[in-house]
């Protein structure tokens, strides 16, 4: 099915309520609005739809969305593409609407504040100012176009650059700035201690047998019983495994820093320190284990980290890219388990635990 239709598709829903109706000739936007709550808007309109995520069908319109923009003019990823698709990656909902031609100004205005990207009519991203972000046809962009950021993510993201240009870390500008507090659709308390006790169960398994002296699972289970109830399907084939390789050790092994950032997350570890090196994982186990009261600390404080992270992943990366093995007092291995962990607990890409990513 064209682009178009899909778009069509989406909205062919009637709003519950008839809002006032424009005057004269009116013009059709979609807007992709990432924030959590958004303003009605004050001036003459057609709401023809709007849906947020706990529509199944939106999730599977962003997703082949994000696949379309991709695709445009010779389908390779451009920066303009990637900050699009970023912005649809954190939609929380989506609003069919038309405007009188006289009132578009105020619409963009509405747009801004919604932090939305827009639909035009011909079938182009537009930014809230009306200008291309990604030509619907060819995937060309205006220079000037800019997707839009909340305040608080922009400022989130100049703090991290600062932060880094300290330890002499110098990241591109032109990354995206993430996810903010007004957006953030953040894991529940329960669900990251679930975790938390697979990720514990697992890291044990695999730490046991890597040193030649492997914990039975069933010996594993009577110390944690609640371990087993969160694990992934990767996971769980793991535990399931009656030798696993060294390999496959070695690459759960590293789960305790996730384990390390999750305790963090929930309050149980006063202190997230510079991922300069591996966290001890006598202390970490022993944290879990013995585990009271957890509740999650403020969106702020963990948007920080990811923000932080996002960033030293991404010098990582290009240091990599160099074949320069001067990582500045930073363990890789380290930043990419936080990095992934981070992104799990913001929902990012709405992705389940296997199925995390840490793109830069």
């Amino acid at each position: 099915m064209p682009m178009i239709e899909r778009f069509k598709s989406l909205f062919g829903r009637k709003a519950d309520t008839a809002p006032p109706e424009p005057v004269g000739e009116t013009v059709l936007f979609n807007a992709y609005c990432t924030r959590l709550e958004i303003a009605q808007p004050c001036f003459a309109h057609t709401l023809h739809a709007r849906r947020d995520l706990s529509d199944p069908a939106l999730l599977e319109h962003l997703n082949g969305f994000c696949g379309h923009i991709f695709g445009l003019g010779d389908g390779e990823m451009t920066r303009d593409k990637y900050h699009v698709i970023l912005h649809l990656q954190r939609v929380q909902q989506v609003v069919g609407i038309s405007v009188g031609v006289g009132d578009v100004a105020a619409f963009y205005e509405w747009a801004k504040q919604a932090n939305a990207i827009l639909i035009s009519p011909g079938g182009d991203v537009v930014d809230p100012q009306g200008r291309v972000l990604v030509n619907g046809v060819d995937g060309t962009a205006d220079p000037q176009a800019r997707v839009p950021y909340p305040e608080q993510a922009l400022a989130r993201k100049a703090s991290s650059e600062a932060a880094l240009a300290a330890r002499g870390i110098a990241v591109d500008a032109s990354l995206p700035a993430l996810v903010c507090e007004e957006e953030l659709n953040l894991r529940e308390r329960d669900e990251v201690v679930d975790r938390a006790r697979a990720l514990l169960l697992v890291a044990l398994r695999a730490e046991s047998v890597a040193s030649g002296e492997p914990i039975p699972v069933d010996t594993l289970l009577n110390k944690m019983p609640l371990g087993d109830n969160a694990l992934s399907p990767l996971e769980r084939e793991f535990i399931d495994l009656a030798a696993p390789t060294q390999e496959e050790c070695a690459q759960l092994t590293w789960r305790y820093e996730s384990l390390y950032l999750l305790e963090w997350a929930l309050g149980l570890t006063n202190r997230l320190v510079y991922p300069a090196e591996p966290c001890d994982t006598a202390s970490t186990v022993a944290t879990m284990i013995e585990m009271r009261g957890p509740a999650l600390r403020a969106a702020t404080d963990i948007l920080d980290a990811l923000d932080l992270h996002y960033r030293l992943h991404w010098f990582i990366r290009q240091e990599r890219l160099k074949k320069s093995i001067e990582t500045k007092g930073v363990d890789a291995d380290v930043v990419m388990e936080r990095h992934r962990t981070l992104n799990w607990l913001v929902r990012f890409q709405h992705a389940p635990w296997d199925l995390v990513d840490t793109p830069t």
